[in-house]
């Protein structure tokens, strides 16, 4: 599989008429010639590529061009890189790639760096393998080749990005709130840090009253912050996350256990680092308008 990464990860760098590069409309920096450059080599790089033609994919590199695998293992030189290839088409025969260029960036007129990921499709149908690369093409006599290609593991993006804004929040919290009972949040990273895990419930005089089990998450469809609530009385809702400012605004619609149906926008505010506040508005049970409730002071205990 490392050979199959080889010229894949070439093929990354050079296949740019294929995929194109999602950041490049955003690059201050670079001829737009030798952009177009770098992208015409794309085609002919595929069609050997196809072909099987280590020789001619080979060429694509400077003679003194190499390639370092997510192991360490280092290919150097031209004849290097085409006896690799060699073997490797001998041995795979009609796979396919996905390529993803994140970036391409000049360092000086004749140096690019170029970021992104691809991923190996099997012949036989198997699992594909995805790695992300770093290229770096080097202009010399006038003409683009690559210098340097670099493999690490590919690790999926996670969701801390779209979360991150909530972080203050993460943490155990208590305060009283109006009809004289405690109400307790914590908010806590799952493992992976792409959910969010909370929990609210309610005490007075240290008997419980009521308590529920919150998600909240990124939504990559809709692209916003939701949340899933599970209450221990048995009804279940959602809601969708707005921040505004140092407010997150969340808009609920929650199912009692009955059936009856209830609405409402909870306001979580950060005061400083040891204190927040939440408040419920427009609130309606059952079709019925509640009022708003007072807005309680929490403060961290944990």
């Amino acid at each position: 599989m490392r050979l199959r990464l080889l010229c894949l990860l070439a093929l990354s760098a050079l296949a740019l008429s294929f995929s194109g590069w999602r950041g490049l409309a955003q690059q201050p920096d670079g001829n737009a010639k030798d952009k177009a450059a770098i992208q015409k080599i794309g085609a002919a790089f595929v069609e050997a590529f196809h072909k099987g033609d280590a020789k001619a994919v080979a060429a694509f590199w400077a003679p003194d061009g190499d390639f370092i695998d997510m192991t360490g293992m280092e290919l150097k030189g031209r004849a290097a890189i085409e006896k690799a290839l060699a073997a490797m088409f001998a041995e795979n025969k009609g796979m396919k790639v996905r390529v993803e260029g994140f970036s391409l960036r000049f360092v000086t007129p004749d140096v690019a760096i170029e970021d992104g990921t691809m991923e190996v499709i099997p012949a036989d149908g198997g699992a594909p393998s995805k790695a992300r690369f770093t290229n770096v093409h080097v202009k010399k006599d006038g003409a683009w080749v690559l210098g340097s290609v670099r493999e690490s593991a590919f690790v999926p993006p996670g969701n801390f990005r779209h979360l991150r804004g909530l972080d203050w929040a993460i943490g155990d919290w208590a305060g009283l709130a109006d009809h004289g009972g405690t109400e307790r949040l914590s908010f806590a990273w799952a493992d992976n840090q792409n959910f969010i895990k909370a929990k609210f419930s309610t005490t007075v005089k240290d008997v419980p009253v009521g308590s529920a089990t919150v998600r909240i998450g990124w939504d990559p469809e809709g692209k916003r912050i939701r949340s899933w609530i599970f209450d221990e009385s048995g009804g279940f809702g959602e809601g969708s996350w707005t921040q505004d400012g140092k407010k997150w605004v969340a808009k609920t619609s929650h199912v009692l256990q009955d059936g009856t149906k209830m609405m409402a926008t909870y306001i979580l505010t950060s005061v400083d680092a040891d204190t927040i506040t939440l408040q419920a508005k427009d609130r309606s049970e059952g079709g019925n308008k509640l009022p708003d409730t007072k807005e309680v002071k929490l403060k961290r205990v944990k």
